[in-house]
């Protein structure tokens, strides 16, 4: 089969396509069927993440059944179904950590990205009014996605607007948003909380995960893409990742060769 290999840190052209074994499941972990799960059976479609141990460029990967894994929600193509789990399950746990519910103000800056796109939705599911900042050319994209206001950071510093938030979540990372946060607590309301992605290792879960799918069928939670690049092009798609102008998530599509 065809996998990515990364054999050194580096920029996208560390990443290699190459022909590898396929791998074979054990006794309780999910390629095609393990000897003993029960969970699935051999044909279901599926989608989840890894908890964050990679390996997933590949044509088959074979996975513990107790991982987060869950039936593809039905409405969805594969595509949109892996838009889902990466920024839907962190969305998912700094949400709860910062106590996101009914009545609650709650501003997430980089509110275009993969995480920032989940976690408009699911604020606004959880009843929170929602406030937004990303760039011009995503204004509209993160309104129509259920935000009240939307914040353009390249005119607006959101901390000088005088509105007081009862969370302010940072959706990109310190590495890209320390200035524009530096000031962030003028702009939190008494008691309220500021929380980036890099102040905790999310710990994700399948409950989180079935939640997900619950919602997307609903039509509450619609997953964003970018673009989409073969299997082949994942040193392009990593270029393009790298620019930090994503809308959303980039999403490789793999075609299992016939042997």
């Amino acid at each position: 089969m065809k996998a990515v290999i990364c054999t050194a840190y580096g920029p996208p052209e560390v990443l290699q396509v190459r022909s590898v074994p396929d791998p074979r499941p054990g006794r309780k972990e999910v390629c095609i069927v393990g000897r003993d799960v029960k969970a699935f059976k051999e044909g279901d479609e599926v989608f989840g993440m890894d908890g964050f141990r990679a390996g997933t460029y590949a044509e088959k990967v074979c996975w513990p059944a107790s991982t987060q894994l869950a039936p593809k929600p039905s409405n969805l193509n594969f595509e949109e179904a892996a838009a889902l789990p990466y920024g839907g399950l962190l969305a998912s746990f700094f949400l709860r950590r910062l106590k996101v519910g009914a009545g609650r103000r709650v501003l997430i800056y980089g509110a275009s990205g993969a995480i920032g796109t989940a976690a408009v939705q699911l604020a606004r599911h959880l009843g929170a009014e929602v406030t937004g900042v990303c760039s011009t050319g995503n204004l509209e994209l993160v309104r129509s996605l259920g935000a009240a206001k939307v914040i353009d950071y390249t005119k607006e510093d959101f901390t000088q607007s005088g509105e007081r938030f009862d969370v302010i979540f940072d959706a990109v990372g310190k590495r890209k948003s320390a200035q524009a946060m530096a000031n962030s607590a003028a702009a939190l309301a008494p008691g309220g909380a500021a929380m980036s992605v890099d102040d905790s290792f999310p710990r994700t879960n399948t409950a989180d995960l079935l939640a997900l799918k619950q919602l997307a069928e609903s039509g509450e939670l619609r997953p964003v893409i970018d673009r989409v690049y073969p299997l082949d092009d994942i040193v392009e798609a990593h270029r393009y990742v790298d620019l930090g102008h994503k809308k959303g998530n980039v999403i490789i599509t793999v075609s299992p060769s016939i042997n």
